[in-house]
């Protein structure tokens, strides 16, 4: 067994181990009017039906207005859970539907904050790895129409995971995710934005995760240099 990390069979999983998609959610690239400009975003969206594939670095059906920042194998797909959305509806006043922080798989039963870094789902034939936490844009906002919403979001310590895909497959609203392989280190996506968004006295935590991908090493090995005296 390797010893950064070991795998989770079915007499080790606990119940935070097993969760469900609740929607698979796929959007185009359309064009809005936002703080008196005109943008390009696929933010947007919207549940669908049936098996949906998973290939290269995206769902089928699904796209990204601005390659050089969203996308990639490091961003092939975004998990959000119900969970955490029920939170903001609370916070919020009002119902808040799958998709509506622009993400891809809308879980639950499953910790998305918690879960570490490196950490694996098996989700229909697909398999994926926990790459990183979402680090909130203004077309969060203009999806939320709320411009200080990137902010409340970054504050709220509910990321979301930025996941890639390591074996190709299909999935679909309802499928079982189960975690099938954990990291030997203890680093989770939720502490990963709060070392970037509060604490960068802890950033040397950031780098003992091999799993992290690589622009948050780069932003790591960045901070530590400027905080060595």
């Amino acid at each position: 067994m390797d010893k950064k990390s070991a795998d989770v069979g079915p007499e080790a999983r606990s119940t935070s181990g097993v969760g469900r998609v609740v929607t698979v959610n796929v959007g185009d690239v359309r064009v809005i009017e936002w703080l008196g400009r005109t943008w390009t975003t696929a933010i947007w969206k919207s549940p669908v039906g049936g098996r949906v594939a998973l290939r290269g670095v995206n769902l089928a059906g699904d796209n990204q207005a601005d390659h050089e920042v969203h996308g990639g194998p490091d961003k092939a797909v975004y998990a959000y859970a119900r969970e955490d959305a029920e939170w903001w509806e609370s916070q919020l006043g009002r119902a808040v539907e799958p998709g509506s922080f622009g993400e891809n798989l809308t879980l639950e039963g499953i910790a998305v904050t918690d879960a570490l870094i490196g950490e694996r789902w098996k989700i229909g034939s697909a398999l994926l790895e926990v790459a990183q936490p979402r680090v909130p844009c203004f077309k969060l906002g203009a999806r939320m129409n709320d411009q200080d919403f990137p902010r409340r979001f970054a504050e709220a310590g509910r990321p979301g995971a930025y996941i890639r895909i390591i074996q190709e497959g299909d999935v679909g609203e309802g499928d079982e995710l189960r975690v099938v392989h954990r990291p030997r280190h203890d680093l989770t996506v939720g502490e990963v934005a709060h070392v970037y968004h509060h604490d960068h006295s802890r950033v040397d935590r950031l780098l003992g995760a091999p799993e992290l991908a690589e622009g948050w090493q780069a932003w790591a090995e960045k901070i530590r240099r400027h905080q060595k005296p």
